[in-house]
């Protein structure tokens, strides 16, 4: 018995060896992709022709569609920072999507609302039935109000029927944008008008910030919670390095539901947003990949890094849990749904090599780093490993995972200059350590659990996170 138990600790070792090495190569890889493209990305900045793109009568007009469900705390200071971006043509569409807090009387009362008769089409579906729809004199301000249904992706599709501009932003109740973030987001549409049909954005940690009465961010310093202060870091290297990667080789899969544009029409093409889907964003995004290669249409998604979107991120324990399962659900469930995708050379890169490196990376990742910790475990008990290989072997993780948040934080500072403070990085770097002792395991479990919830079955509903506001100041 204990020969056995031996030999499949040995050849578990070897596939936990290979697999980390085949992971990390492709973190090093999407990290110097990215690294060449914010070098070429910052050469171009000064000839972006942003001022170019506000005062063109051709810059297309966009609907910012905002789904709120509870929001109260936030949500003004949200539609104050969308109503002042700089853009040419923009409407901003907030959906009450059955609030039973008092999320649109502080609408109502901020921005003076009154009923409308506007109606809403119903172009892609949604099952909470439109109560009213309240607008500002200048009907730059529209608030839908509808029943709950429980879905993010009902309300979003909502606002979709709602909308009356040729770009649909969504962006969610609890984020504000940088006052030019639209603009820039938004270019990759005025460059390539006939090939892009989606465009998304950064989004980073907004807790700590601080903001004026306009909704703008005026100070910015590292969160009380470690807990969000690790997300901060999580944050930076997931989208300035993740995601630029996979856009410059053009395989990006995921598109942020807090933050992305699309050209409506072809939202209205596919179906809108998948009412049964945790994961809207990502399956939306795969849906357009799948439809555009089976009809062989050009056609490109792109990411910008420069635009930012600022959000709370979950500060409580229970919070984060609940969303970071939901997340690896969602990633379960477009995998699932779109599984014909996988290894079909139909599909291009998307399917010969995002789809496949999602399905053995990030969705079953968490099983096998969970099932690696047990099995060094039950080998340090029988006595069967090799302690300094192992010591080894963690240390090369925790460095590999150390290099990647640096640069990710080397690359914010030397490009954005976000954080003023030498204390804010050093509070980034040592969020990086903290984050791989409990933290990373703790998430690979979340991340087991959402999998295991979607093998099981049943519908989830949209999460209600406790949220502590931005910092307001009157600046």
């Amino acid at each position: 018995m204990r020969h056995a138990v031996v030999a499949t600790l040995d050849v578990f070792d070897w596939f936990v060896l290979g697999y980390f090495l085949i992971l990390n190569v492709g973190y090093l890889l999407l990290f110097s992709i990215a690294a060449v493209d914010f070098t070429r990305y910052f050469r171009r900045t000064a000839v972006s022709g942003h001022e170019r793109i506000f005062s063109s009568p051709l810059t297309p007009g966009v609907s910012i569609i905002v789904p709120a469900f509870n929001e109260q705390r936030s949500i003004v200071q949200s539609v104050h920072s969308m109503l002042a971006l700089r853009y040419p043509d923009l409407e901003v569409v907030v959906v009450d999507d059955g609030s039973n807090d008092d999320t649109f009387e502080v609408l109502r009362s901020e921005f003076g609302l009154q009923p409308s008769a506007r109606a809403v089409p119903r172009k892609v579906p949604n099952i909470g039935p439109i109560r009213s729809v309240w607008v500002t004199p200048d009907e730059v301000l529209v608030v839908v109000r509808k029943e709950n249904a429980r879905r993010r992706s009902d309300a979003c599709n909502a606002g979709i029927n709602a909308a009356r501009k040729p770009l649909v932003c969504m962006v969610d109740a609890d984020s504000m944008l940088d006052s030019e973030a639209l603009l820039r987001v938004v270019k990759p549409f005025v460059d390539d008008p006939r090939r892009v049909v989606g465009s998304g954005g950064v989004v980073r940690v907004g807790n700590g910030a601080q903001i004026d009465h306009r909704g703008r961010i005026v100070g910015l310093t590292m969160p009380r919670s470690w807990l969000a202060r690790i997300q901060v870091v999580e944050y930076l290297r997931s989208f300035l390095l993740g995601r630029t990667g996979w856009s410059r080789i053009n395989g990006l899969l995921i598109i942020s539901g807090a933050f992305g544009v699309f050209r409506r029409d072809v939202v209205l093409e596919v179906g809108g947003l998948d009412l049964e889907s945790v994961g809207e964003d990502c399956e939306l995004v795969t849906r357009i990949h799948r439809v555009m290669r089976r009809e062989r249409r050009a056609y490109r998604i792109a990411f910008v890094a420069e635009p930012v979107c600022w959000t709370e991120v979950p500060f409580r324990l229970g919070d984060l849990a609940s969303q970071r399962t939901r997340w690896s659900r969602g990633l379960a469930q477009v995998l699932r749904k779109h599984r014909s995708m996988i290894g079909n050379p139909r599909y291009g890169r998307i399917g010969l090599l995002t789809m496949p490196y999602y399905l053995a990376f990030e969705l079953f990742g968490a099983v096998i780093e969970l099932v690696g910790v047990i099995a060094v475990l039950s080998g340090l008990a029988l006595g069967v490993v090799n302690v300094p290989f192992a010591i080894l072997f963690a240390f090369t993780a925790l460095a590999l995972g150390l290099v990647l948040s640096i640069g990710a934080t080397a690359i914010e500072e030397f490009s954005f200059h976000r954080y003023q403070r030498w204390r804010d990085l050093g509070l980034m770097l040592a969020a990086a350590i903290v984050e791989n002792v409990g933290y990373r395991q703790l998430h690979a479990w979340w991340r087991c659990c959402g999998l295991w919830q979607e093998l099981r079955g049943g519908r989830a509903g949209w999460d209600t996170l406790h949220r502590g506001g931005f910092e307001h100041t009157s600046m």
